[in-house]
C-alpha cells in the first residue's frame, strides 16, 4: 500500500509590534513534492528578505501552494484581549480556514494556540527552521503590508505606506499632531496621546 503523507501546516503571524492595524496570521501546507522547489526559490523567514524578494516569492507561493489561508485579529480585539492573545486568535483563524484541515500544525514561537481542535507543536524560531512556517511568514507579511498600504491612503499623516504601522519617528510625529485613528491600538502606550481622533473620524 502507498504511504499516506501527513498534512502538516505551518502558521506564523506578523504585526505584533505595530501601533496601527490588525495583527495578521497565515497558515500553509507544503506538499513534500514541493519542498525542494520552494527551498530553491529562497523561501525563508520573511524578516530576512527584502520587500521586493518577499513580493516575488508571495506571487510564486500563490501559484504553487493551494492550501493556504489568512486570519486576522482586529484592533478592537487587540485592545480587548492583549496582543499575545489576539495574535493566537489570528493564528487559530488562519488554521481553521485551511481546506482540507491539516493533521498537525507547526506554530512559530513557544505559545500553543488556545481552543485549536487540531494537534499542534510549537517551534521556537520556526520561521527559520520549518519551510511551512517560513512560507506562512511570507504570506502574512506581504498580505498585511498590502493592507496597510491601502489604508495609508485613507489615513494620511502617519507615513503608514513606509512604516507599515510600526512606531517610527514620523509615525509618532503624526500621532502627536493628529491623534490616533480608529485603527490605532489604544492599549499601546504611544497611541494614548489622545483618547479620540482629532482629524480622522471614519
Amino acid at each position: 500500500m502507498p504511504k499516506i503523507q501527513k498534512m502538516i501546516a505551518g502558521v506564523d503571524e506578523v504585526g505584533r509590534g505595530c501601533l496601527f492595524g490588525p495583527v495578521v496570521a497565515a497558515a500553509a501546507v507544503i506538499p513534500e513534492s514541493l519542498c525542494d522547489h520552494l527551498q530553491a526559490l529562497g523561501i525563508t523567514d520573511s524578516k530576512q528578505l527584502s520587500s521586493t524578494k518577499r513580493a516575488a516569492l508571495y506571487a510564486q507561493i500563490k501559484g504553487l501552494v493551494p492550501i493556504r489561508a489568512v486570519g486576522l485579529a482586529s484592533v478592537t480585539e487587540i485592545d480587548r484581549l492583549n496582543i499575545l492573545q489576539a495574535s493566537l486568535l489570528a493564528m487559530r483563524r488562519a488554521i481553521t480556514r485551511l481546506d482540507p484541515a491539516p493533521d498537525l500544525c507547526l506554530v512559530d514561537g513557544n505559545q500553543k494556540i488556545p481552543q485549536l481542535a487540531l494537534p499542534q507543536q510549537t517551534v521556537i524560531k520556526g520561521d527559520q527552521k520549518e519551510l511551512a512556517i517560513a512560507t506562512a511568514s511570507i504570506i502574512a507579511k506581504v498580505w498585511r503590508d498590502q493592507l496597510i498600504t491601502r489604508l495609508a491612503l485613507k489615513y494620511p499623516g502617519y507615513d503608514l505606506a513606509a512604516n507599515k504601522g510600526y512606531g517610527t519617528r514620523r509615525h509618532r510625529q503624526g500621532l502627536a499632531k493628529l491623534g490616533p485613528t480608529r485603527l490605532h491600538r489604544l492599549s499601546f502606550a504611544p497611541c494614548r496621546l489622545e483618547k479620540q481622533p482629532k482629524s480622522h473620524t471614519l
